[in-house]
């Protein structure tokens, strides 16, 4: 069924389905805007540590508008259908295994750290993460971590950030811990979803403005959560390395961001 609504030139189309959804193509030649389906976390250049939406945002992702969107099948259920789910969807993220090799306070931000990251490229990464509140920075220091490192770079007052730390929040957002992967894994390997035998069966990461475009990010974070037993997961699927799976310390039922 298409709903039209005409508003002098604005001519705003939307379509309900009961198999599939679909986020909007968007065009900027009016003052109009379209609310996001999923959650968008961003790190603001201000200095509010929290997101319009009351969230804490931990992510550097960009907040220039995005003007498409993957389309993910669903049944009438609510659940994915296997043409295009959300495991497929979050195979294009580029999450890696990394290791802070130094972090310090942002000096023009309060709520910000800056940690340089091994993620098994020449160069450290520079990422700029709102952790201050969460974590001592002594708990950071030689830290392995879980690093998204195909977002588009950021200037965070000053500082070009080029990725995010991934971690675990409690329904208040008043506890977060970052995820962690299990000592033995290898700075550098790309992390999966799923049995351990679909390792070698990865899609190839979508570009930095692939993730922004079709807001990747936006669609899969809904679906990451962490289990009771504190495993990081994607609907049922194990967030894995080849050492083990992902976890948090002590954070069951938490979201992900």
């Amino acid at each position: 069924m298409a709903n039209v609504l005409k508003g002098g030139t604005v001519v705003m189309l939307s379509f309900l389905s009961s198999r599939t959804t679909i986020l909007s193509r968007t065009t900027t030649t009016t003052h109009c805007s379209f609310l996001p389906k999923f959650p968008f976390f961003s790190l603001s250049s201000s200095s509010r540590s929290k997101t319009p939406s009351g969230f804490p945002s931990f992510c550097t992702l960009s907040s220039e508008p995005v003007t498409e969107a993957i389309a993910v099948e669903t049944n009438n259920n609510g659940e994915n259908d296997n043409k295009s789910s959300i495991k497929d969807v979050a195979g294009l993220l580029d999450i890696r295994v990394g290791q802070i090799v130094k972090a310090w306070k942002h000096d023009e931000a309060e709520s910000l750290y800056v940690e340089e990251v091994d993620i098994g490229e020449p160069e450290p990464r520079i990422i700029c993460s709102g952790l201050v509140n969460y974590i001592p920075l002594e708990n950071l220091q030689g830290k392995k971590v879980i690093v998204l490192s195909n977002l588009k770079p950021r200037n965070m007052r000053g500082v070009k950030s080029s990725g995010m730390l991934m971690a675990a929040s409690d329904s208040k957002h008043e506890n977060v811990e970052l995820l962690f992967p299990p000592e033995e894994a290898t700075p550098g390997e790309r992390i999966w979803f799923g049995s351990e035998d679909e390792k070698d069966n990865q899609p190839d990461a979508a570009t930095p403005n692939q993730i922004q475009k079709k807001k990747i990010w936006e669609l899969v974070q809904p679906h990451l959560k962490t289990d009771v037993s504190c495993t990081a997961m994607l609907g049922e699927h194990v967030m894995r390395t080849s050492a083990g799976s992902v976890t948090s310390q002590s954070l069951q039922n938490a979201n992900i961001s």
